[in-house]
């Protein structure tokens, strides 16, 4: 009888430590502050989700549909300084292949963000901006304009 009530009592305790855990992390999340911006130019749409996090990081969700057929999707992460948010974008590219990593930077300019250009050097297989060479935001590849919520699929039902 020992044994039994030494395996229930592991058993609850593994289950209230799993609780504990679990939503601690969820807290941590809610705490943080979740946007969604879209960007449209001509064919092309972007959509970005991301949680902001107490200490300036962020992680989310980049998308990017090349004439409303092919996208490339996957998540972006970084940090946040002033009004740059500098990270990078893990994403599957269209048609398949292997994981791709690509920098990405905005600038948040009168409540818009901006998506700067700049010189990308590759060391040790991590692409990132050339140090010491600037980012253009002079003629963004997308604009993009804070919305309240993106569906998923647009086809689908909220």
């Amino acid at each position: 009888m020992n044994s039994i009530l030494k395996i229930k009592i592991s058993v609850i305790l593994v289950l209230v430590v799993f609780c504990f855990v679990f939503f601690s992390c969820d807290n941590s999340i809610k705490n943080g502050q979740e946007l969604f911006y879209r960007a449209i130019k001509d064919k092309d749409t972007a959509l970005l989700r991301f949680t902001k996090l107490e200490d300036n990081r962020f992680f989310g969700q980049y998308e990017i549909r090349y004439n409303g057929f092919q996208k490339d999707s996957g998540e972006v992460r970084g940090i946040i300084v002033g009004d740059t948010i500098k990270g990078s974008f893990y994403y599957m590219p269209y048609g398949g292949g292997v994981l791709k990593r690509y920098p990405i930077a905005l600038l948040k300019r009168k409540k818009k963000l901006l998506l700067g250009k700049g010189v990308i050097s590759v060391y040790m297989g991590i692409p990132s901006f050339l140090k010491g060479e600037p980012i253009d935001y002079s003629n963004p590849e997308f604009v993009f304009e804070e919305v309240k919520k993106y569906k998923k699929n647009p086809s689908q039902p909220r």
